[in-house]
């Protein structure tokens, strides 16, 4: 099976791990290094990579210190929970620190977790794809790296003919450039339109499912998510439309209100790629994330990772 290259943009070659840099497409397919838990943190703050990337990111990036044995992997933890609030990244560290502790072979344990990972995103990709039927209209938020194409594919298999609506994703654009981009690299019908779009194109009756993947899962089933989705979620319910959640496993957060939410810098709202969209003097105010409550949630697709 041929996989997008989102679904799996981190490898480590050597002494150094390969970045897909997400904030260069789709005009250009561009990997950057990191040879130090420093440059994977910076990397992860900057968004070169997000979503399974920044997961992958950490677990290579355990790998490589470890190899080098030159810094405590607690402090590589420290620096990696510090660089993105909202993402469950304590969860993925701690897992790792104990791996270290009990004495088995800790490169074993990361490139076990990995292949199992792989699997498990695999399996979620199929389980999603049986919930959709031959004709269906999906709308999409965001980007879940990979695995929309992956569902797809599943559909192509059973001869069940799909297509996106893809929603812009503001400001970061990860609809327009990552998800329109790699549909299109797997010949899938998508259509992009502006996030403020999604109501008058659910009232004409141009979707049937909504598909949106998480970053957090609280143990209740709310779920954070890229800014924007929980107004679709509500547009959904309003509409009678199946809203699905393609989910992490839980985090230690009891519910939605448990989750911090990361608020990113003002510029990044104001400008995009170094051009201002906005007059001197401006202030902006940029909540990455939001929280959509469980009872606005149809089903959980989740990723149940078997080792």
């Amino acid at each position: 099976m041929k996989y997008s290259p989102l679904f799996w943009p981190i490898e480590l070659k050597g002494n150094a791990i390969c970045i897909l840099d997400e904030t260069k497409l789709p005009q250009s397919l561009t990997y950057i290094k990191a040879i130090n838990y420093r440059q994977a943190c910076k990397a992860i703050k900057e968004m070169k990579t997000r979503a399974v990337g920044q997961v992958l990111l950490v677990m290579y990036t355990f790998l490589l210190e470890s190899r080098k044995r030159n810094t405590p992997l607690s402090k590589v933890a420290e620096a990696i929970n510090a660089t993105r609030p909202t993402l469950s990244f304590k969860f993925l560290t701690d897992m790792v620190l104990g791996w270290g502790k009990s004495g088995a072979p800790l490169e074993d344990s990361i490139k076990g977790f990995l292949g199992a990972l792989k699997e498990a995103r695999i399996r979620q990709a199929k389980e999603a794809s049986h919930l959709l039927e031959d004709g269906d209209a999906v709308l999409t938020h965001c980007n879940v790296s990979g695995l929309l194409p992956l569902i797809a594919e599943f559909c192509r298999r059973d001869k069940k003919r799909i297509s996106f609506f893809v929603t812009e994703t503001r400001p970061y654009l990860q609809g327009t450039r990552l998800t329109a981009w790699e549909l299109n690299r797997a010949k899938i019908n998508n259509t992009i339109i502006a996030d403020n779009m999604v109501a008058q194109v659910m009232f004409e009756r141009k979707i049937k499912k909504v598909i949106v993947g998480a970053d957090n899962l609280a143990q209740n089933g709310d779920i954070a998510n890229k800014i924007g989705t929980y107004q679709i979620a509500l547009l959904a319910r309003d509409f009678n439309i199946p809203f699905f959640v393609l989910c992490p496993p839980p985090s230690g957060a009891e519910t939605g209100y448990d989750i911090e939410i990361e608020v990113r810098p003002p510029k990044e709202l104001l400008e995009f790629r170094g051009r201002s969209l906005a007059p001197t003097g401006a202030k902006a105010y940029y909540p990455a994330f939001d929280i959509t409550p469980h009872e606005l949630i149809t089903r959980h697709i989740n990723l149940n990772i078997v080792r």
